[in-house]
């Protein structure tokens, strides 16, 4: 049986021209491997519209894995995100000019969902093939938490086991060259393929590590 991989990527946002999460996803647009396929779609980085696409794209595509992709700024590796949280609080504005303060993703949703991936295998694969990855405790309060909750309270309850979850990828060379800060970054390359990694990780293991998880952040 061929399973199919969800892969969701950001639009550009607070007045960049790029974002890495979505050049990683969709270099890997039409990707095949032995048991899977995957499909690759961009999202808004608009509260709420953001939530109406993914749970549209689950629900046309009814994917086995879902990896949801954003960019986390500051960040020195890729972060395999543990939990999302039931809140909306964003320091800046989206690209819908919203923004958010202590506001409720779902009103009848519990306080946090955990990510069904196998998220300390992702990491230890990623490091055995030289990457910079950790367990990430925080998907913070912006869009991507609240994708990342969305998408989990989405899922919840039903028939089908998904394996769904949130990675957050650093700034690009360019982008932390143009900033004064000087912040961590990675090659496309090396997000790229730790997004493959990820992704032949999370179809082929079914129980995860039970070893220190190498948590950031």
């Amino acid at each position: 049986m061929i399973k199919t991989v969800l892969l969701t990527g950001f639009e550009p946002f607070n007045k960049a021209t790029v974002n890495p999460a979505w050049e990683a996803v969709r270099a890997l647009e039409g990707w095949r491997g032995e048991h899977f396929r995957v499909e690759v779609r961009q999202l808004p980085c608009v509260f709420g519209d953001a939530l109406e696409d993914i749970a549209a794209i689950v629900d046309e595509l009814h994917p086995d894995v879902v990896i949801a992709v954003g960019q986390a700024g500051g960040r020195a590796e890729i972060s395999v995100e543990r939990v999302a949280i039931n809140v909306d609080d964003a320091s800046i504005l989206d690209n819908g000019g919203n923004q958010p303060v202590d506001a409720p993703i779902a009103d009848d949703g519990p306080a946090a969902y955990f990510s069904t991936l196998p998220i300390k295998a992702i990491v230890h694969a990623l490091r055995a093939q030289g990457l910079h990855a950790g367990v990430s405790q925080t998907a913070g309060t912006f869009v991507c938490n609240h994708v990342f909750y969305g998408l989990m309270h989405h899922l919840a309850g039903r028939d089908e086991a998904v394996k769904a979850g949130f990675i957050h990828v650093p700034f690009l060379p360019e982008q932390a060259a143009a900033r004064e800060d000087a912040p961590p970054s990675m090659a496309l390359d090396a997000i790229v393929r730790g997004i493959r990694i990820a992704v032949e990780t999370s179809v082929g293991v079914d129980t995860d590590l039970r070893e220190a998880g190498g948590a950031t952040h």
